[in-house]
C-alpha cells in the first residue's frame, strides 16, 4: 500500500511537470520545437525512485544523479542516448521489527546506451539497455559485479532561454540478478529523472 502511495506520487510529480512543459510550450511558437538541434545535447540529471517487487520489502527509495548525451540521427525525431550514473538505494531500518536489523544501502553505477523518439513536439519516448555495477557487492550479498539493466521511459523536454532546456521523465530501471543463487537479487524501481540539458552546437 505504501509503495502504491509512492508511486502514485512520483507520477503526479511527472504530470506536474508535463503541464508545466504544456504551458511553457504555449508561450512560444507552436512551430518551434525543442529538438530542432544539429549538435549533441548533454544533460546533467538528479534520479529519485521507488524500489519494485521483493526490493521494496527491504528498501525505501533510491537517489542518484546521471550525465546523458542526445546525439541526433534524425534531426527533430531520433537521437541515441548515452548514460552514466550513480544510484544508492536506501535500506530499511529494524527489518522484520528487529531492532538493529538494518538492510544496507545498495549503490549502483549503471551505464547505458538507446533510442530516444519524439512523436510529438516536445514529447519523447526513449528506451535503454546496458550493465549496471554494484560498487558494494560483498557488503550486500552479491555474488556477481554488474548485471543487465533496462529502462523504458516516458518524458517531456521544454525550452528555457537560449538553447538549454529541462527534461523531466518517468521510467522503469529494472536488472537481471545480482546473484546467480537468489532470484529475488534483482534491483527494479519506478524512477524520475529531472535534468538541466543543453545543446553543445
Amino acid at each position: 500500500m505504501k509503495s502504491t502511495l509512492k508511486i502514485s506520487a512520483l507520477v503526479l510529480a511527472f504530470a506536474g511537470f508535463a503541464l508545466g512543459a504544456k504551458a511553457q510550450t504555449a508561450t512560444t511558437s507552436t512551430s518551434k520545437s525543442t529538438t530542432t538541434s544539429n549538435g549533441v545535447i548533454l544533460s546533467v540529471g538528479v534520479d529519485a525512485g521507488i524500489p519494485t517487487g521483493k526490493l521494496s520489502d527491504s528498501y525505501n527509495w533510491n537517489l542518484g544523479g546521471s550525465v546523458q548525451a542526445d546525439i541526433p540521427v534524425i534531426q527533430h525525431q531520433l537521437f541515441v542516448t548515452v548514460n552514466a550514473g550513480y544510484n544508492n538505494i536506501f535500506g530499511k531500518k529494524d527489518l522484520g521489527g528487529v531492532s538493529g536489523l538494518d538492510a544496507t544501502n545498495i549503490q549502483l553505477l549503471p551505464v547505458k546506451a538507446g533510442l530516444k523518439f519524439f512523436p510529438i513536439n516536445n514529447f519523447y519516448i526513449q528506451g535503454e539497455a546496458g550493465a549496471a555495477f554494484a560498487l558494494n557487492k560483498s557488503d550486500v550479498g552479491f555474488d556477481k559485479s554488474a548485471a543487465f539493466v533496462y529502462a523504458p521511459q516516458i518524458g517531456v523536454q521544454f525550452p528555457l532561454s537560449g538553447k538549454s532546456y529541462i527534461d523531466a521523465g518517468v521510467r522503469y530501471e529494472g536488472t537481471t540478478k545480482f546473484n546467480s543463487t537468489i532470484d529475488d537479487s534483482k534491483v527494479n524501481f519506478i524512477g524520475l529523472r529531472v535534468a538541466y540539458a543543453f545543446d553543445t552546437k
